[in-house]
């Protein structure tokens, strides 16, 4: 299973300018050094009690002393970190240990946490299983803080003033929550730039579909900048029409043809399904609206008889 989706690979490929096997390497090996480098901060804020530049009244004698340079070895070859200290001397870093210079083994599992989930759970299993300790409840959520400013600032990024294409559907999954098993839904909404490019404008967890939470998913992408839609493609989603009325009157919507396909076909018996699905190829697959029309004719007049529910809901 992979960490990470398609569109956040095409994204983190197109933020870095990737074009060779030298530039990913590099990316990685800059974003996991980042990385490492803010737990480490996390890890010494834990330890005294306080923030860096923090300006509230510290209950502790001790506090931050610069940095010593660290050249370490990993996977992505040698590094130099800095690794913050303490005035008293009493700081003893876990992510990277003192007199430890070969971290090769964790590039994989810092990075994972970007790909996990942000809940402190997560984190600590992977600090735990990289050192076989437990780290403190908040030092996991120091961690987890300075990584959530980076989701909130994407969540909430200016967006193109227009998308020819925007597709909206939903993502089922299972969670387990107070013991139990249950379904929830990620609503993905992808826009098609006028460059022809692919990039996710946002991802919501909703607890149920109706137009008034697409009308709240529709307002924040208007408020992020986008002002015209020229098609939405949906797939029949509890309340999505009503919304995009709403909000982008001028739009049109179109029905996804894979859902649409999906429909259709749980009319048709499994015994004539592939027969019924490769007649119903040549309609979508047609090269302009008058040869689909012709091909949904010869469609109709052989399948209807059968399976009359199936044509009716095109």
């Amino acid at each position: 299973m992979s960490l990470l989706t398609k569109e956040q690979l095409k994204a983190f490929i197109n933020q870095n300018n990737i074009q060779f096997v030298n530039d990913l390497y590099a990316s990685l090996k800059e974003l996991f050094k980042e990385t490492l480098q803010e737990m480490l901060e996390a890890e010494l804020s834990s330890s005294l009690g306080y923030e860096k530049y923090e300006k509230t009244d510290k209950n502790n004698s001790n506090s931050r002393n610069g940095y010593t340079q660290k050249t370490v070895k990993t996977q992505f070859g040698e590094m130099e970190i800095d690794i913050p200290r303490d005035r008293n001397g009493e700081f003893e870093p876990q992510i990277v240990p003192k007199y430890k210079r070969d971290i090769s083994g964790i590039e994989e599992k810092v990075i994972a946490l970007y790909a996990r989930g942000m809940s402190t759970r997560d984190i600590h299993d992977q600090i735990k299983e990289i050192y076989g300790i437990d780290v403190s409840a908040e030092m996991v959520s120091k961690i987890t803080e300075r990584i959530v400013p980076e989701i909130k600032s994407w969540q909430s990024r200016p967006l193109e003033k227009i998308y020819p294409f925007v597709f909206m559907d939903a993502i089922h999954y299972k969670v387990r929550t107070d013991g139990h098993i249950i379904n929830r839904a990620a609503y993905v909404v992808l826009g098609v730039t006028v460059e022809g490019n692919k990039e996710i404008l946002g991802i919501w967890i909703g607890e149920n579909e109706s137009s008034r939470f697409w009308l709240g998913v529709l307002n924040e992408l208007k408020n992020r900048g986008v002002e015209d839609v020229l098609i939405f493609s949906v797939d029949g989603l509890a309340g999505i029409k009503e919304a995009i009325q709403a909000a982008f009157p001028n739009s049109e919507i179109q029905r996804c043809v894979i859902h649409q396909l999906r429909n259709c076909f749980k009319y048709v018996s499994y015994k004539h399904l592939k027969e019924f699905s490769k007649d119903f190829k040549a309609v979508y697959q047609a090269p302009n609206e008058e040869i689909a029309r012709e091909e949904f004719e010869k469609l109709k007049s052989k399948w209807q008889g059968q399976y009359p529910y199936a044509i009716k809901s095109w």
